[in-house]
């Protein structure tokens, strides 16, 4: 099965607390939420704690955010270490959390070749995967699939990252796939051929524990603008939900739409549907 959550606190919550946003989640019938540590890793430990218990009471699955501040092949030394850094910042707050991976933005391919760049960014993860592991810290780093053709991140990429390093699987987002393919990537083959290539790349590390993000998105011919409701935008999501029900792959999808746990609902409610009549066929 799959789980379905929002990408940070519901905007219905009553509270903009991370607390007040599990218990919305629960309330909405989801089961899952992504904390957002976007702009940094603000979040204490004994507030991370507390969240923790909160989530485990509710029943909800966490991941995170890492910032949007990294990039592992950048030409200066000190941006790398501290994008580093950023990575087991994010890393330690999550195993508080209990969190079961943290999302992030790899790198900029800044004019360097596609190779070139996929080695440096294996090289640094693998520092920081070793870093981890003196701490015990064996959460899942989930390298994203990015939206801009400027952006390291294809789905080959991103297979092969987590092929080579251990304790990486990919975060696949449809919609900057869709975005960094100009419109394409949106139809039923296509979705099964993304669920194919990665299962056999990955084989049942990831069909077994998948995460995605799905919404709508606004892109053009340099890709990625900016995420809209679904309901706005061209993306195919009823075909997408019907890939991911067929393929039975389990994990988490988390929706990044503008409003959130309305377009989570839409797409929970499209995979229950889909599973009921898969199972009476």
């Amino acid at each position: 099965m799959i789980k379905f959550g929002t990408a940070g606190i519901p905007l219905s919550a009553k509270a903009q607390s991370t607390e007040a946003g599990i218990i919305r989640v629960k309330e909405l019938g989801l089961e899952a939420m992504e904390v957002e540590f976007v702009h940094g890793v603000r979040m204490k430990e004994d507030k991370a704690s507390q969240v923790q218990t909160v989530a485990e009471r509710e029943n909800i699955v966490l991941t995170c955010h890492a910032p949007y501040y990294i990039n592992l092949n950048s030409a200066e030394q000190e941006k790398v270490t501290a994008s580093k850094l950023r990575l087991i910042q994010t890393a330690r707050i999550a195993k508080v959390l209990g969190a079961t991976s943290i999302v992030f933005h790899p790198a900029f391919y800044s004019g360097k070749a596609k190779l070139e760049v996929l080695k440096k960014v294996i090289e640094e993860l693998t520092s920081v995967r070793e870093e981890l592991a003196k701490e015990d810290n064996h959460i899942i780093l989930r390298p994203e699939t990015t939206g801009k053709p400027t952006q390291f991140g294809d789905l080959a990429e991103t297979i092969l990252i987590s092929q080579e390093v251990p304790g990486v699987l990919p975060c696949i987002d449809f919609s900057h796939l869709h975005a960094r393919a100009n419109g394409a990537i949106n139809t039923y083959d296509e979705f099964c051929v993304v669920l194919e290539q990665t299962a056999e790349g990955l084989a049942e590390s990831w069909t077994e524990n998948a995460h995605f993000h799905i919404s709508g998105i606004e892109y053009g011919s340099k890709g990625e603008k900016k995420h809209l409701v679904l309901k706005e935008a061209d993306l195919k999501y009823k075909d997408l939900i019907k890939a991911l029900v067929n393929s039975g792959i389990k994990g988490t999808v988390i929706c990044e739409s503008p409003n959130l746990e309305e377009d989570a609902i839409l797409l929970q409610n499209i995979y229950k549907h889909y599973s009921s009549h898969s199972r009476s066929s």
